[in-house]
């Protein structure tokens, strides 16, 4: 038997049985699958199980794509496979509540004429001069309907999410009410400095689709009484009478999520232009705050030299480090809460600080901070600014932590006891109140945590920080809906390259001081070589002494080493990671094969040794 197994003939048998048994996995286990990843992204999550086993009326599901004008493109079809069979498991699990159609849309057919009368997304493929449907629809017993045009490959890390959260919308009676007072253009409009129209916040795209949205007036004297969640994002413009309406809601039981700010830097408004200081794009929510038992400076922003960006300097310069704005990693987000364990990298710019108020009864829980090595600096400091790396000159770390996101619960009293002239006197206390305090709203704009692209006319989000996540899981934890949050949150498959960043925070500490001390040079030597050749007279230039003929040089010659010592240090910034790079190289391509091989080597010559024994 042994013999037979080293033969050629037990050779083939064995690949002849290899065959039989994935053609047999592939028809009695179709959807047999080992997930590897760390967040099992290609697993159902309990978050999806617990949406369908709540489904009271059944779903409809079209699923639409064009199988014949797709032969030709594999990695699509691949694609399109796999949103088939994560389509197939919804409808088992489910267990009878969700159906589903695959429709193939031939041109010229009644399927490619439902397909675009749900509002599919057609591609035109140049080659064949065919269509290319591949998009999912949806219908209740209500005949309300839900879409995904298109499933772009650049959003397959939220496959998952998107399925839940058509399927959860179609589930709902109505949708929750969000009412919304923003100070920033949230809704697009008329960029003031550019003069062109911008598009909506993806931030706010992604909340109409889950949430009804009121817009109100900063000058309310109620919040309406079907608002569920107020958001409030930078209220710098509310009246003392919508404060006691914020403050009367949130008493009442109503839930309130905030975003304030220390300096909105996307504030545009026309008080923001006339005031150039940096005053005039703060918010607070002063006398609220102080009854919740916090505190906060709204002229203070957080520096943190461990979290600080890598922002870009313009063509032909080196990334600059900027401390103010800062990537908050899993190590500063709160893991036991809902909203934020799951998240992986949210983005701030500029923020402020939260602090718990010394004796306030409330219970004051951190969701996002800063690292000790960090310090508190006046707002001001940012106005006029043009090289974020000013600010690591002089900084020293005060060794406190700052939290820049909280939730707040607990007991409270009205910040307006006896009320105001013309409005009834209302609510003074309550037992536990529920807020969500954000110091910080630029981290809601697209250029900190999203990239917009345009797909034939079509708006694709490809999130690269968790920004969105955390503002969707907020709203949903505050308004009784948390089944969405954990499927979110496993959309996600970059990875920080924590090592090579600790490398490159390193090098520019190392290198920083090198390279100011060069660059003061460099600039001395030019002025100093300036002034002597502006003190010569142009008619002279042929008369030089050579003394003058030799200081020029001297400075010529000083001012090409002290530019090479320059490069040299620039150069050594990336040599740490180059290494690490080059390491990696030599591991992956010589030395895992080499293992492997000499695993084999091994294997066949105990075998062979066993073999003789016998």
């Amino acid at each position: 038997m042994k013999r037979l197994m080293y033969s050629g003939t037990g050779l083939l048998v064995l690949l002849l049985a290899f065959v039989a048994f994935n053609m047999a996995s592939n028809v009695l286990l179709p959807g047999a699958r080992l997930d590897l990843t760390e967040q099992k992204l290609f697993t159902i999550s309990d978050g999806t199980r617990e949406i369908l086993s709540e489904l009271d009326e059944p779903i409809t599901l079209y699923f639409f794509f064009s199988d014949r004008a797709s032969k030709d493109m594999v990695i699509l079809r691949n694609y399109a496979r796999r949103v088939e069979e994560l389509l197939k498991e919804y409808e088992r699990v489910a267990d009878g509540k969700i159906t589903l159609q695959i429709i193939d849309p031939q041109p010229f057919s009644e399927a490619e004429d439902r397909a675009a009368e749900f509002g599919l997304q057609a591609i035109p493929l140049p080659q064949s001069g065919e269509k290319l449907y591949f998009g999912l629809a949806g219908s209740n017993t209500l005949a309300e309907r839900e879409v995904i045009p298109f499933f772009s490959l650049e959003q397959e890390g939220l496959l998952e999410y998107e399925l839940s959260r058509l399927i959860n919308s179609l589930a709902q009676e109505q949708k929750p009410q969000i009412g919304l007072i923003s100070g920033l253009p949230m809704s697009g409009g008329m960029n003031p400095m550019t003069g062109q129209p911008s598009s909506p916040w993806v931030a706010l795209e992604q909340i109409r689709q889950m949430f009804s949205i009121q817009n109100l007036e900063h000058d309310i004297d109620q919040v309406p009484d079907d608002v569920e969640v107020l958001l409030l994002v930078h209220p710098k413009a509310l009246t003392e009478t919508a404060l006691n309406a914020v403050d009367q809601f949130v008493l009442r039981g109503g839930r309130l999520l905030a975003f304030i700010d220390p300096l909105a830097e996307s504030d545009q408004s026309q008080e923001a232009m006339i005031d150039v200081m940096a005053d005039g794009k703060s918010s607070d929510l002063a006398p609220l705050l102080k009854n919740w038992g916090v505190e906060f400076n709204p002229e203070q922003v957080v520096l943190d030299a461990r979290l600080g960006m890598s922002v870009g300097r313009g063509q032909g310069q080196l990334p600059a480090r900027h401390i103010g704005w800062l990537e908050v990693e899993p190590e500063q987000l709160d893991r036991d809460d809902t909203v934020t364990a799951p998240l992986n990298l949210i983005t701030v710019a500029t923020a402020g600080a939260l602090t718990h108020a010394e004796g306030a009864q409330t219970r004051f829980t951190p969701l996002m901070s800063s690292t000790a090595n960090s310090a508190l600096v006046p707002s001001s400091r940012f106005t006029g600014m043009e090289d974020p790396e000013v600010l690591l000159d002089g900084f020293e770390a005060d060794e406190q932590i700052y939290h820049f996101a909280a939730r707040i619960q607990g007991p409270a009293t009205s910040a307006y006891p006896e009320g105001l002239e013309g409005i009834e006197q209302g609510v003074q206390t309550a037992d536990n109140i529920n807020v969500m305090i954000v110091a910080d709203t630029d981290m809601l704009t697209d250029r900190m945590w999203v990239q917009v692209q345009d797909f034939f006319g079509q708006r694709v989000p490809q999130p690269w920080a968790d920004n969105g996540g955390f503002l969707i899981n907020a709203l949903d934890n505050l308004s009784g809906s948390e089944a969405l949050i954990s499927v979110r949150s496993r959309g996600n498959f970059s990875r920080p390259f924590t090592v090579v960043e600790g490398l490159q925070r390193a090098a520019e500490r190392r290198y920083r001081a090198s390279e100011q001390r060069l660059q003061r040079q460099l600039a001395e030597t030019e002025q100093q070589l300036v002034q002597l050749q502006q003190g010569q007279d142009p008619a002279q230039m042929l008369e030089m002494t050579a003394e003058q003929e030799q200081a020029i040089q001297r400075f010529l010659d000083e001012k090409l080493q002290i530019r090479k010592q320059l490069r040299d240090v620039r150069f050594q910034l990336n040599a740490d990671i180059e290494r690490l790079g080059t390491w990696l190289k030599i591991i992956n391509i010589a030395l895992v094969p080499a293992l492997l091989t000499l695993g084999i080597l091994i294997w066949w010559l105990v075998g062979r040794i066993r073999r003789r024994s016998v």
